[in-house]
């Protein structure tokens, strides 16, 4: 097993990935992006995020994405947007190691968080987060307008 960071000719699997988490995550169809927006948005003159990609014989079976934001509390954190490994390989630690570089990542960047977010129903992950020593916060919210929305709400202006 091999993790490294992310590079433009390893989008298109990320992509399938992503795809795979989605369908995990009862969203199939929810994804819109392509491998190109991956591509110029993660490798441009200003990335908009970050990869680790772990192989296997040379194959792509697990990636986490992430990105640099700022806290008003804390000052600069990390958001891991996904961390996904493939079904058939779960249960191998890959998920532990994507894990780990991403909490190394954290450390290296002198940053004061590290947040994401997990799904009430996804038991098995709130507890591996919660064994690590992460915190679930069971009081807040995600809150997010969809494009759609954007669009209404502009449009009232």
């Amino acid at each position: 097993m091999t993790i490294r960071e992310g590079r433009k000719e390893d989008m298109p699997a990320v992509l399938d990935l992503i795809q795979e988490l989605a369908t995990f995550e009862k969203e199939p169809d929810a994804v819109v992006i392509t491998a190109e927006d991956l591509v110029r948005d993660g490798f441009g003159d200003r990335p908009l995020f970050k990869t680790f990609i772990a192989e296997v014989d040379s194959e792509i079976v697990g990636m986490a994405l992430y990105y640099h934001r700022y806290s008003t509390w804390k000052g600069k954190t990390i958001h891991l947007e996904d961390l996904i490994v493939k079904e058939k390989m779960r249960g191998t630690g890959l998920g532990h190691a994507l894990y780990a570089e991403i909490i190394k990542q954290g450390k290296k960047d002198n940053v004061r968080r590290i947040e994401w977010a997990v799904l009430d129903w996804n038991q098995n992950a709130i507890a591996f987060y919660e064994k690590s020593g992460a915190k679930v916060l069971k009081d807040w919210y995600v809150v997010q307008m969809s494009e759609a929305g954007i669009a209404d709400f502009t449009n009232n202006l």
